[in-house]
């Protein structure tokens, strides 16, 4: 790979269509059988039946459903953060009050998202977080995520790692897109783990 990393985001972008492809395939029973098997096996984690915050995120088309989580926590007394995308693909932060806080806002020629109604908290406030569960298209053996290549994960990462803060890293992800090796630049960071319908699976930390 180069210097400038281009080779790695050829690669990333091609693969970022297959994984959309295959999602693209999925039906709305296929969408609600995996949303409900991924909350429970989420729920097992020991992180998150001790977080106090969890900052996660509303899944929207064919993405892993999280909602059925983000009530259980809820439920739980857990404090759930949700992002709110930026102009500059920043992310800023909103308490979850349940699905009826919801709201749905359209960016640009984006998708539009689902993001938390009422007070903004700042982009800083995941720095509080115990979880930090995160989108994505795959991951592999070593813990390298890909995302959807907006950068705006990256900036949470990069956030984080200032503050010195050091939450569990999650990602959710059906079980196809956990993969052996997908391409990765120096500022790309692991994380912890994986949550699919069927497992989780653990990652060293570097």
């Amino acid at each position: 790979m180069t210097h400038s990393g281009r080779p790695a985001e050829t690669d990333k972008r091609r693969l970022r269509r297959e994984f959309i492809s295959v999602r693209s395939r999925l039906t709305a029973d296929d969408l609600r059988e995996t949303a409900t098997e991924l909350a429970g096996r989420a729920l097992e984690l020991p992180e998150l039946a001790h977080a106090r915050v969890v900052a996660a995120y509303v899944s929207v088309g064919s993405e892993p459903g999280t909602l059925a989580l983000l009530d259980a926590l809820r439920a739980r007394g857990v404090r759930v953060l949700l992002p709110a995308l930026l102009p500059d693909n920043d992310l800023d932060w909103g308490t979850y009050f349940g699905q009826d806080s919801l709201v749905r806002v359209q960016h640009g020629g984006k998708m539009a998202l689902f993001e938390p109604g009422g007070e903004r908290l700042g982009p800083d406030a995941v720095t509080g977080a115990d979880v930090v569960l995160l989108p994505g298209l795959a991951v592999d053996a070593r813990g390298m995520r890909l995302g959807r290549g907006g950068g705006s994960y990256d900036r949470v990462l990069a956030r984080l790692e200032r503050a010195q803060a050091r939450p569990a890293l999650v990602v959710l992800l059906y079980d196809s897109e956990v993969v052996e090796r997908v391409p990765a630049e120096p500022h790309d960071r692991p994380v912890n783990a994986v949550v699919t319908p069927s497992r989780v699976r653990r990652f060293q930390a570097s």
